[in-house]
């Protein structure tokens, strides 16, 4: 029995985009992205390895936003954009809604601006905004999201060189070594 491991999602009027829910593309990037989900008191972390994530309260949603009245069911969709310039290099765009021409209640924001610039999609104009490094996304009150671009420089401790290995003292330190 094969399963079907593909989303379609409506980019804009006259194409959809097929995606596969492979992970190969992730995998072969120097990059990892992390979106960290928060609540009143409640922090979730998802490592985004997918090209479509559907957010919202609803529990199909592939992040799930607690029972809050300002999340919509589908408040927003996020999809994985190759970047033209890097080869096996990516961003999220984040659409408002649930990626098929129907936009949440009552919108994004983004770094304290409302989101109004998008796509066209089945003839109307659907907010989405390319994510970058430390964006904060406003869902509702007291809902946001803050997405992480991290570079493999960020990601591994890897091999330090023993030349320019040094180690770093405060100098109130040595007062007391001394004493």
């Amino acid at each position: 029995m094969a399963v079907n491991n593909t989303k379609e999602i409506l980019i804009n009027n006259s194409s959809t985009h097929t995606f596969n829910n492979d992970v190969s593309m992730a995998a072969q990037t120097n990059e990892s992205h992390l979106l960290i989900v928060e609540h009143d008191q409640e922090r979730r972390e998802f490592i985004l390895d997918r090209p479509v994530y559907s957010i919202g309260r609803d529990s199909d949603c592939d992040i799930c936003l607690v029972n809050s009245l300002f999340v919509s069911r589908r408040h927003a969709t996020l999809i994985r954009v190759p970047r033209d310039d890097k080869k096996h290099s990516y961003y999220y765009r984040i659409i408002d809604g649930d990626g098929k021409g129907k936009s949440s209640s009552n919108g994004l924001m983004i770094n304290g601006r409302k989101l109004l610039d998008g796509l066209m999609i089945n003839g109307q104009r659907i907010p989405a905004h390319d994510l970058k490094n430390e964006d904060e996304i406003v869902f509702g009150a007291q809902v946001r999201a803050i997405y992480y671009l991290l570079r493999n420089s960020t990601l591994t401790g890897g091999e330090t060189d023993p030349e320019y290995d040094i180690t770093l003292i405060d100098p109130r330190m040595i007062n007391d070594i001394e004493d």
